[in-house]
């Protein structure tokens, strides 16, 4: 089992587009996937039962403030979405069964803040320490036009993370999530260009 990790202590920072988005890959790949939502909102399990009965099947299994346990067996892939405010034991929990982090990231200095501050804290967790853990970046909602962009890019050249991509600001996906779709459960002539956004993010999951 391959377990994915999409934390950031910041809300609104895409956590739950991008947990969403990336089971829907592997479950339209074909693969057994679970989404689990330890995030007090549930946005992710909400999107779930919003599902149609004709998508892909993604599972997932009930988790609790003292429930932060491994997902059942049987699947092959496991995206984990987080609240804001992740940290302490329940960090400590949810970094030990994952195999890699993902950490998305607005273009708001208020966001970036808080994801420098996280970021030490997250390299400091044993399981990060010792290499159990890969950690990878992802701009989210970015027009690359402005300045807002320009200085997202400053911020993670200064972290010296891998960056996997930057996600376009588009109501593709707030359209799909309303319908508890993913990008990759649309016709590919609507998400061509997201499509092609997100080929990093597969590349590094998909990587050994």
């Amino acid at each position: 089992m391959k377990a994915f990790l999409v934390t950031n202590p910041k809300g609104g920072s895409g956590k739950s587009t991008l947990s969403t988005n990336l089971a829907g890959y592997f479950a339209n790949r074909g693969d057994d996937i679970m989404l689990g939502d330890i995030d007090r909102q549930q946005s992710s399990r909400e999107w779930l039962a919003l599902r149609p009965f004709a998508a892909r099947h993604i599972d997932t299994w009930e988790i609790g403030p003292d429930k932060i346990a491994r997902p059942p067996k049987g699947s092959s892939h496991v995206v984990i979405d987080t609240p804001a405010g992740l940290t302490g034991k329940m960090l400590e929990r949810v970094i030990k069964i994952s195999a890699r982090v993902i950490i998305p990231v607005q273009p708001s200095i208020f966001d970036m803040w808080a994801t420098r501050h996280f970021i030490k804290v997250l390299l400091a967790e044993k399981a990060v320490r010792k290499g159990n853990a890969d950690i990878a970046l992802i701009g989210m909602r970015v027009d690359q036009r402005t300045r807002a962009a320009q200085e997202l890019e400053s911020f993670f050249a200064s972290l010296g993370l891998p960056v996997l991509t930057y996600l376009r600001d588009t109501q593709i996906y707030v359209q799909a999530a309303a319908a508890g779709l993913s990008i990759f459960d649309l016709p590919p002539s609507r998400t061509e260009r997201d499509l092609e956004q997100w080929q990093p993010i597969i590349d590094w999951v998909n990587a050994p």
